[in-house]
């Protein structure tokens, strides 16, 4: 009977690891799709700030679990990358060595100066170092697309300490023109 029980435990547990990782997968041809149009966008759905000021504010904010990482509203927060045109729309949760009294803090640009370099790792996931050149305080931004289609991004900056994002990415929503009669 105890054989019975770890061998059907084993079982639900594989089920239960199997079921997990397939979920928010992107087939690989809808991937390198993306990859190699290098239009798509990227959505946060975590923050990874690299300041231990702010991991020990949230650290001490009650009933808050002891992480460093901060949920994001699904959605909100994307990079969105089309031919000729790069709009940024990501929290920012760290320290700035530049007085922001006045403005908003986070990453909020559109730029249309920008070179791509793509590379592939070892282990088959794609790279994309940005470098916006119409921006002043943002240097490079990389992105690293996985195999299923979630991502993770870093921005440094001039003017503020590094950050990173996790989330996936997806393709880019159809803009829809206004006609004039």
């Amino acid at each position: 009977m105890k054989k019975f029980i770890n061998i059907i435990s084993v079982c639900i547990l594989t089920l239960m690891f199997y079921s997990c990782s397939a979920q928010n997968t992107t087939d690989s041809q809808t991937l390198n799709s993306f990859v190699t149009s290098e239009e798509f966008t990227f959505h946060a759905e975590r923050a990874n700030p690299m300041n231990y000021d702010v991991i020990n504010t949230l650290n001490s904010i009650p009933n808050n679990p002891s992480t460093r990482i901060l949920q994001l509203d699904a959605g909100s927060y994307t990079i969105e990358l089309r031919k000729g045109k790069m709009e940024v729309v990501l929290p920012y949760f760290g320290r700035a060595f530049n007085s922001t009294y006045g403005r908003d803090n986070s990453y909020r640009f559109t730029s249309k100066d920008y070179t791509v370099t793509k590379s592939q790792s070892k282990k088959g996931n794609w790279v994309f170092k940005i470098k916006p050149n119409d921006v002043n305080n943002v240097s490079d931004i990389n992105i690293e697309v996985y195999k299923n289609g979630k991502a993770f991004t870093s921005i440094r900056s001039n003017d503020r300490q590094p950050i990173t994002y996790d989330g996936y990415i997806s393709k880019n929503e159809e803009i829809k023109e206004k006609k004039i009669d």
